[in-house]
């Protein structure tokens, strides 16, 4: 037999190499295995959970993976509050808390970690978890939890402190730092662990400057009136084993503690304390001038210091409700042509240490600059209007006036100016109506008429029948429009039981943002709403403990509380042309359930747990597909690429 060539030789290694490479290549990658959804486990901790007589500032947790820790400062909570801020690290395994204050005497301390660990790779939170220890001989155990709404709409509140004194005094909550402390989760739930027995008060704070007391009138707050006697029970609850998913093997009776009280309700607010001062002015164009304020104020005084003038009417003012934005509208000709103009201010002004208001004084200079042309502009040749908005739809509600608001103030507006007719045998003819001035904005205007449902009308104001004080004449309005007809509405009525005797109260009645469209006074435990266009509505009430119509904030330093909050606890469908009538019981739901989850804002936050068995046998699958030159998306047929461009093949 011959040898073979040693060039045969080299071409058969290389194609064997070939073919191994090929084989290699096509190995399937290794799934890692299942999905680790377990969180980390504490292995030791040091000092031991629960120790006693610990005088050791620094605290160790050895877990039986690789940890981290996600967002410390907001979600760790150590009590007693500390003032100096600890350190809270992770190191592989290890999470280590340093204390920089200094340990107390004979004080039980808690460190709840809530969520905040979680597993290095997969991201598994350790739920509520949490360690104590103490100082002295004796470990605090006693709990108390609830909740903690806002006050006038029932939102949960969540990561506000919750603070305990054993100081009864009024003035331990606004001169001395909380002894103990949680903080609410997202649901606004909240379990202040670690207590001795004793007397105690409790607060929610939203602590601003972190020095766990009520020192901001800017802060949110919620006190309770009463005395907090924590305690503990023996109680029992039932634990069922299933051998499988509906055969029930074995009802156990399980012992445990519950710690009460458990249901606390606390609803924040904030004082109607608002500092004041002056924020900016500007001058929009050579006829306004505006003027900013930091909060609701009583009303400033402007007077003209340049240009001297003697006329006394020199501006015409606009306001918001609460005087916290002023707009004066110029009407003398000679400070309208002025570039800059001075203005002597007098408003209402906080004192930063005092809280004091007091009146003071500042002079204002408002400069008009003209807007610079960037390009050449063609001359406008047309004539310019003073426009004039209107709130007329075609299909107008029937419950609503007519609004008009011009740009300019008007000198010479009236019945004379603007026309309102009626559809009446084919022939629009002329009707009366009632003309006022809006209290606020003297550029607004509103006609009010009893419209016939299914009435059809028009309104008019013809051209240059009105001028502004900057001299410019209106163009025509025509608008015809109709009345939405009875049977496209539906009323309700509510009889409420719960109200305290002798109480005021008001329903309103709330769109799907939770804000309210209309309002009525409760009479004789009833209240009626007519003409609601069809849809889902909500309900709230409000008791008026002083009977002004609005829903009034409370006052720690006063000891008055917010006024009392319920909400009807289901949304509520209205049909057309039908009556609706509703039995509301105050207190049948409990206040901390009331508040429907679709107008709820701050939803409880689910925990999104990541399905990676399925993405790993998504993976899988690719990986299969990519042996064989099948790519997902683009096949047709087992190793065929099809080329898709633009939708077609």
């Amino acid at each position: 037999m011959k040898k073979i060539p040693k060039h045969l030789k080299y071409i058969f290694l290389i194609f064997t190499s070939l073919i191994i490479l090929y084989a290699c290549a096509n190995i399937a990658m290794p799934t890692g295995g299942d999905y680790d959804e377990a969180p980390p486990k504490a292995l030791k901790i040091t000092p031991d959970f629960n120790a006693i007589n610990v005088r050791n500032n620094k605290i160790e947790i050895l877990f039986d993976e690789n940890i981290k820790i996600e967002k410390a400062n907001e979600k760790v909570i150590i009590t007693p509050p500390q003032i100096n801020q600890p350190a809270i690290k992770s190191f592989g395994k290890r999470a280590v808390v340093e204390l920089n204050d200094s340990l107390q005497k004979n004080t039980t301390y808690t460190i709840d970690f809530t969520d905040a660990i979680v597993d290095n790779n997969e991201g598994n939170p350790l739920e509520n978890f949490s360690i104590s220890f103490s100082t002295g001989e004796v470990l605090d155990t006693l709990s108390v939890s609830g909740k903690v709404l806002t006050a006038d709409n029932l939102e949960p509140v969540s990561g506000i402190y919750i603070g305990m004194h054993t100081n009864l005094s009024d003035t331990a909550f606004t001169n001395i730092p909380f002894e103990r402390i949680s903080r609410t989760n997202s649901k606004g739930a909240f379990t202040v662990k670690s207590l001795a027995p004793g007397k105690y008060k409790i607060f929610a704070l939203n602590d601003l400057n972190r020095d766990y007391k009520y020192d901001n009138p800017q802060e949110d707050i919620a006190f309770l009136d009463s005395i907090i006697v924590p305690s503990a029970i023996t109680s029992t609850r039932l634990d069922t084993i299933f051998t499988d998913s509906v055969t029930i093997d074995t009802i156990k009776n399980i012992s445990l503690t519950k710690f009460l009280p458990d249901d606390l309700l606390l609803k924040t607010f904030k004082s109607d304390f608002k500092r004041h001062y002056f924020q900016k002015s500007e001058r929009k164009n050579r006829s306004q001038l505006t003027f900013y304020f930091a909060s609701p104020t009583e009303l400033s005084q402007f007077t003209l210091l340049e240009p001297k003038i003697s006329n006394p009417q020199w501006y015409l003012m606009e306001k918001s409700i609460g005087n916290d934005t002023i707009s004066l509208w110029l009407m003398d000709s000679l400070v309208i042509s002025n570039d800059s103009i001075k203005i002597k201010l007098d408003y209402i002004s906080t004192d930063i240490e005092t809280n004091i208001n007091s009146w003071k004084s500042d002079t204002i200079d408002l400069i008009y600059r003209n807007p610079r042309k960037g390009r050449k502009e063609k001359e406008d040749t047309e004539t310019k209007f003073l426009s004039i908005k209107h709130n007329i739809s075609f299909t107008h509600e029937v419950y609503d006036p007519i609004n008009i608001e011009f740009e300019y103030p008007v000198n010479n507006f009236g019945k004379k100016q603007a026309s309102l007719f009626q559809l009446i045998d084919s022939i629009y003819q002329p009707i009366d109506y009632q003309l006022q001035t809006d209290s606020l904005n003297p550029r607004k205007f509103i006609f009010k008429h009893k419209w016939e449902p299914g009435g059809k009308y028009r309104f008019a104001i013809d051209s240059a029948v009105v001028m502004s004080y900057n001299n410019l004449w209106n163009d025509k309005i025509q608008q015809d429009f109709s009345i939405k007809s009875l049977d496209q509405y539906g009323n309700i009525m509510f009889q409420i039981s719960g109200i305290p005797s002798g109480k005021a109260a008001y329903v309103e009645l709330l769109d799907k943002s939770d804000k309210p469209f209309r309002k009525k006074k409760v009479k004789d435990n009833e209240v009626l709403f007519f003409d609601i266009n069809p849809g889902k509505i909500y309900a709230r009430l409000f008791i008026d403990d002083n009977e002004d119509g609005v829903w009034t904030t409370g006052d720690y330093h006063s000891s008055r509380q917010p006024e009392e909050v319920y909400y009807y606890p289901h949304v509520y469908e209205i049909r057309a042309y039908t009556d609706h009538e509703e039995a509301w019981d105050l207190l049948a739901t409990p206040v901390s359930e009331q508040k429907p989850l679709d107008i709820t804002k701050n939803k409880p936050q689910e925990r999104k747990k990541r399905n990676l068995r399925e993405e790993k046998e998504r993976e899988k699958e690719q990986q299969r597909q990519s042996q064989q030159g099948i790519f997902p998306g683009r096949t047709g047929g087992t190793g065929t690429t099809i080329q898709t461009i633009g939708g077609r093949r």
